[in-house]
């Protein structure tokens, strides 16, 4: 096996995330020692009884002999902790977060920087709707993206750090790209932030109709309920920082979503049987664009209804 991209990282939160970079680096030996530290005493406890690494008692002494921090805590406590962690680490190490709000990050982290370190911030379009250090797994990072956002026109040694943390992600299975950080908000607030915030609303929405009761909506829950049940799942704490620290983008999506919803309410009002096929065509062949760029199965019903193979006497 190849030897570890990073001696030493410090992986600082230990959510979904972060207890997953940490199952990853050491399943797949891509660091040759996990540090952890999360504020929370209890999480820690529970960190280290999963044996998830050698858990700090501090945050400081969590990042002092670290290669490479990984910031793992909503986007809005991004700035605080790294102002804590990089007076403690060590010259030429790296720091870098998993927000999926990278304009903000990348201010916050820049900003707390100190001309010793490099910042590098970064993010994995990955996930689940469950939380804490029980909800990690290796394989979360298979197959997604990581996108990074470094900052251009730097030095060498600025772009041999880069390409060691591309190198520790595509260790744990993820393809690497990089992009400007205000791309990749806009295209973020499209693809995950606009569909988070629709399920949040369309689910409370459903369960304050008066027409409908409470109980039945859970019973008579359809696949694209649940799938909509399964998103607003998530953690309240970080969508609420990343929709207030991507306010622009997602609020530009909105508008525009909201004036494509207006041109389908009016075609069902006049009976525009046209313009219903048309966009329902659309959406079925971008659905299609997204199953063979290998984003997802194209098993009926995701395959919630395929049989379990028959246990072997």
């Amino acid at each position: 096996m190849s030897d570890p991209v990073f001696s030493r990282i410090a992986i600082i939160g230990v959510g979904l995330i972060g207890s997953s970079i940490a199952r990853a680096a050491a399943e797949y030996r891509a660091a040759g020692e996990v540090v952890l530290y999360d504020a929370s005493p209890d999480v820690r406890a529970r960190a280290g009884a999963l044996g998830l690494g050698t858990v700090a008692p501090t945050l400081e002494a969590a990042v002092s002999d670290a290669d490479c921090v990984i910031v793992c805590v909503p986007v809005g406590a991004i700035g605080a902790v790294a102002a804590g962690a990089v007076p403690c680490m060590k010259y030429g190490a790296i720091l870098t977060d998993v927000g999926s709000v990278k304009s903000e990050a990348a201010r916050a982290l820049h900003g707390a920087g100190d001309g010793r370190i490099h910042v590098i911030p970064g993010h994995p379009i990955a996930g689940t709707e469950q939380s804490g250090p029980e909800a990690g797994f290796p394989t979360l990072f298979r197959g997604a993206w990581h996108i990074l956002t470094p900052l251009s026109g730097q030095d060498e040694a600025y772009q041999t750090a880069t390409d060691q943390l591309a190198a520790f992600w595509t260790r744990l299975g993820a393809k690497v790209e990089a992009m400007d950080a205000g791309r990749h908000d806009r295209v973020l607030a499209i693809t995950s932030h606009l569909p988070h915030l629709i399920a949040f609303n369309i689910v409370t929405t459903a369960f304050d109709l008066e027409s409908v009761e409470q109980g039945e909506v859970v019973k008579y829950s359809a696949g694209g309920f649940r799938d909509f049940t399964r998103i607003a799942a998530s953690d309240p704490v970080m969508w609420r920082d990343v929709f207030l620290n991507n306010k622009e983008a997602v609020l530009e999506c909105l508008g525009r979503f909201s004036e494509d919803l207006a041109a389908l309410q009016r075609a069902i009002r006049w009976d525009d049987g046209d313009t219903l096929i048309r966009e329902f065509t659309r959406a079925r062949s971008i659905r299609k664009a997204i199953i063979d760029a290998g984003q997802d199965s194209s098993a009926v019903n995701f395959g919630r209804n395929t049989p379990e193979p028959e246990e072997q006497a």
